[in-house]
């Protein structure tokens, strides 16, 4: 059975080796997410911090942050989650039609047992553990993980809403949104900034309360099952209910109750359900009034910065006896959440293509900050018997791809037909970005979409939520070499090979000529630094360019409104005025986390 509440998990990977304590004061303050970067880095156990500074409540570090220990953690859901998956059956359907009910056994032991867990249960408020205790914001300990942060807030938080139109489980959203706890010009106590990106379920929510007129409930939980955290995180389709899906990941029915109506100051507004087992819940009520929220370091390695978001007015907050504090650090990838992304693909392999039919594979590049950048392997049978076909079929997936829940928010989309390669791998980014430069021909393949939404968190772009994309469809046999060498003069500044066909330059003449083995350059600040590692030149590209802004080419023109060169593509990755800062270190604090760092290590392997 998969674990009911946090500190039961705890407990078993202290058990098994795999989480220890430190029991010396470690302080809230930037300290302890420097300590959780490097735990991370390090391939670490989960660690319980049992004195940390200004707080009673003990923080838990690196949860997920290995593949390993987040597959020993879910490995009782595992199996029976991917069975249901695999069989495609819509627990929604499962719950609320009961012919569907009576054919059901024919799914498996344990398909079924799965959809059982499924359904969310309501239990009694005085049975409910995470209501036996009172609390304060500023009582939880008050996390902040980058110098310039504009105060603390909650990094694993638990947003829950419900359709003010249809409420219920059914209809519920469960997210992670940043939840500011102090700072800025919050009431202390009395008010927290609730922070939620475009094409997110709690904005559908929000819309429909505003639209009656009427403030949105919000339930925020910390803690309980690892399940509800991880469910917070899955991008599940638009109607379905993340309690369903933590539920069969977990093994067991999310328990929830109605909190206890003390000193309740909406009335009119109906009490909404609280997960019993958590270790925390902030239960508040989301205002029309917004207020400056951040700044923050967040996911793509730099600040997002202050802006105006709704108000959280706060009515209760509620712990367990034995409450731990759960948390994790953002900022420059890879960090602990990219087991998250690992894990739901190993769980339920490819959503998209589940969706869209003709696209087999899509991966949201976690080097490059997930949202700038999307391969997909797609189907081009369009033209079938053409000797020289181009993209046809793929530019109609290009756009299904980019209209596509999350997607949507993507900067640049690579994507190949799957007949010139079948082995080709979207995980494997070397080999898939070769194979697109050497069949792309920049006259016909690049394609803009221009005044568009834009992920909330991407500051490439001059105007918040706005931006462009760019989408390069690739079909047919190679039309070039790829140079992996300079043998010849090339007109740029510090030229460096990254790879087979790509170059970084510090500037750029684009009225000279180039060789046609290098089809890509990328102008960077710093060309020795960029071109160093495929890592660091995939988040340098792709998190510092807007396609419409910073796309160039030798020898572009434009042709019945589009866009082509017949030179090399070329991307002004280079440091902007507008783009937001990024972020660093503080000396002494990553002196002091280090020194923590080595005493964890130290005693991990004793």
């Amino acid at each position: 059975m998969g674990y009911r509440t946090l500190k039961s998990c705890i407990d078993d990977l202290r058990r098994t080796g795999q989480l220890i304590e430190f029991n010396e004061p470690v302080d809230p303050y930037l300290e302890m997410a420097a300590v959780q970067r490097r735990l991370y880095r390090a391939n670490a156990p989960a660690v319980l911090f049992t004195e940390p500074v200004g707080s009673s409540f003990p923080m838990l570090a690196n949860l997920f942050g290995t593949q390993s220990r987040v597959e020993f953690i879910f490995r009782d859901g595992i199996k029976p989650l991917q069975k249901t998956i695999e069989l495609g059956v819509d627990p929604v359907t499962f719950i609320s039609d009961r012919f569907h009910f009576k054919k059901s056994f024919s799914l498996g032991r344990l398909a079924l047992t799965s959809l059982i867990y499924s359904r969310p249960k309501r239990v009694l408020t005085r049975k409910s553990p995470v209501f036996a205790c009172r609390t304060t914001l500023d009582q939880l300990p008050q996390l902040v993980s980058w110098q310039h942060d504009g105060g603390a807030y909650l990094t694993l938080p638990q947003v829950y809403t419900e359709d003010p139109d249809n409420p219920g489980f059914s209809s519920s959203n469960l997210g992670m949104y940043r939840v500011q706890l102090a700072g800025n010009n919050y009431v202390r106590n009395d008010e927290a900034g609730l922070h939620y990106q475009i094409h997110r379920g709690i904005a559908v929510h929000h819309a429909a309360a505003l639209h009656s007129g009427k403030p949105l409930r919000v339930n925020v939980f910390l803690g309980g099952a690892p399940a509800m955290t991880l469910a917070a995180v899955t991008p599940l389709p638009e109607g379905v209910s993340e309690l369903l899906f933590a539920g069969i990941l977990g093994q067991h029915r999310i328990p929830m109750a109605v909190p206890p109506d003390e000193n309740n100051s909406a009335h009119y507004l109906p009490l909404l359900s609280c997960y019993a087992e958590a270790d925390f819940c902030i239960t508040g009520i989301l205002q029309t009034e917004t207020k400056m929220e951040g700044p923050f370091g967040d996911h793509l390695g730099y600040y997002s910065l202050a802006h105006e978001f709704p108000v959280l007015k706060i009515e209760s907050v509620w712990r367990r006896r034995d409450a731990v504090f759960p948390f994790t650090v953002v900022g420059h990838p890879p960090q602990e959440d990219t087991q998250f992304a690992k894990f739901i693909h190993h769980i339920t392999g490819d959503i998209v293509p589940k969706k869209i039919p003709g696209v087999h594979a899509v991966n949201a590049v976690d080097e490059a900050g997930v949202h700038p950048l999307l391969l997909a392997l797609g189907r081009e049978q369009y033209c079938p018997l053409d000797p020289k076909r181009r993209a046809a079929e793929l530019h109609t997936l290009a756009h299904a791809i980019l209209g596509f829940g999350q997607l949507s928010l993507a900067k640049f989309l690579f994507l190949a037909a799957r007949e010139d390669d079948p082995a080709l791998d979207v995980h494997d980014v070397p080999r898939f970005l070769k194979h697109v430069l050497l069949r792309v021909d920049w006259q016909y393949d690049a394609h803009f979409v221009t005044q568009t939404t834009a992920d909330t968190l991407d500051y490439s772009g001059a105007q918040l939520n706005r931006g462009s994309k760019l989408f390069v469809t690739v079909s047919g046999q190679p039309i070039r070499s790829l140079g992996d060498s300079l043998e010849i003069s090339i007109p740029a500044k510090n030229p460096r090979v990254v790879f087979p066909g790509v170059l970084c330059v510090e500037d750029i003449d684009l009225t000279s000529s180039f060789p046609a083995e290098f089809p890509l350059i990328v102008c960077v600040d710093d060309s020795a630094e960029v071109s160093s590692n495929l890592q660091h030149f995939l988040w340098t590209t792709f998190t510092k360019s807007d396609p419409a802004n910073d796309i160039h080419g030798v020898g572009e023109f434009f042709q019945n409104k589009h866009w082509g060169c017949t030179g090399p593509l070329v991307i002004d990755a280079c440091r902007k005025p507008h783009h937001a800062p990024e972020l660093t270190e503080l000396p002494d604090i990553a002196d002091r986390a280090e020194k923590i760092v080595r005493k964890i290590l130290l005693r991990s392997k004793k």
